[in-house]
């Protein structure tokens, strides 16, 4: 059904991009659009009434007008600023993060609610967590699980027999765990332990509120925060770009 030449919807910024002198490319994820981009005209001059209503990580009530090539934000009204995110540089990163995954796996005008309230509801939380390392594992988890990309841990993917608690082995190319005798006859895999799988499946099947209470050894952590990386960077034939300044501010 195509949309009225008018239209509202709520939006949580994603990315902007300048275009000419003082306008926009607003990237935006959307409950019943999905990922759109609109232009916001002269959004950054000084007395633009849109302003602060389209800043990076914020969430706001939009109205959008069709346009020939893409459509024109002509209101906005801030609905959630995630305003503790924004004053710590940590805080700020992941959330740039979960901001460029969503952006990375997703393609234009595919609705995904789910989506929606995973990105919501992660920013929620790393805005009153010390732990976001937990957001992130959880967050890219959940991310994979909604775009069909959940990786087996459950059941070998070579022979299909349950994986027994040993050290067992992870493909990305696969898109899961493998028993170490299938494990063999694959060109790239890492090992992944007991513990590592047993968080993976965790994660993977519980709410926001239930993984808040998981706690990790920092080598564990490490663990499960390689593995999921490299199977997001073999998905998206990439690195993330923020990955990188995460990475240094950890150091």
């Amino acid at each position: 059904m195509a949309r009225p030449r008018v239209y509202k919807t709520e939006a949580i910024v994603l990315k902007r991009n300048n275009l000419g002198e003082a306008d926009s490319i607003i990237t935006l994820y959307t409950p019943n659009l999905g990922k759109i981009r609109a232009v916001a005209k002269g959004v950054r001059r000084p007395k633009s009434k849109l302003g602060g209503h389209l800043d990076l990580l914020t969430q706001s009530a939009l109205l959008l007008a069709q346009g020939r090539n893409l459509d024109i934000i002509t209101q906005s009204q801030m609905i959630e600023s995630f305003l503790p995110l924004k004053s710590d540089l940590r805080h700020i990163s992941c959330a740039l993060y979960l901001a460029e995954l969503v952006d990375q796996f997703t393609a234009e005008q595919v609705e995904n609610h789910p989506i929606y309230e995973l990105l919501h509801t992660s920013l929620l939380w790393l805005c009153r967590t010390r732990n976001c390392e937990l957001v992130l594992r959880h967050f890219e988890l959940q991310l994979l699980r909604h775009l069909g990309y959940q990786p087996e841990l459950y059941q070998c993917l070579g022979c299909k027999s349950p994986l027994a608690p040993q050290r067992n082995l992870f493909s990305a190319s696969s898109g899961g765990a493998l028993c170490p005798d299938c494990a063999r006859n694959e060109p790239a895999v890492r090992p992944i332990s007991v513990d590592a799988l047993k968080v993976m499946r965790f994660l993977i099947s519980s709410d926001h509120a239930s993984a808040g209470r998981l706690r990790m050894s920092r080598d564990l952590s490490q663990e499960v925060e390689q593995l999921i990386r490299w199977y997001i960077r073999y998905l998206l034939e990439r690195e993330v770009k923020s990955l990188e300044f995460l990475d240094h501010l950890q150091e």
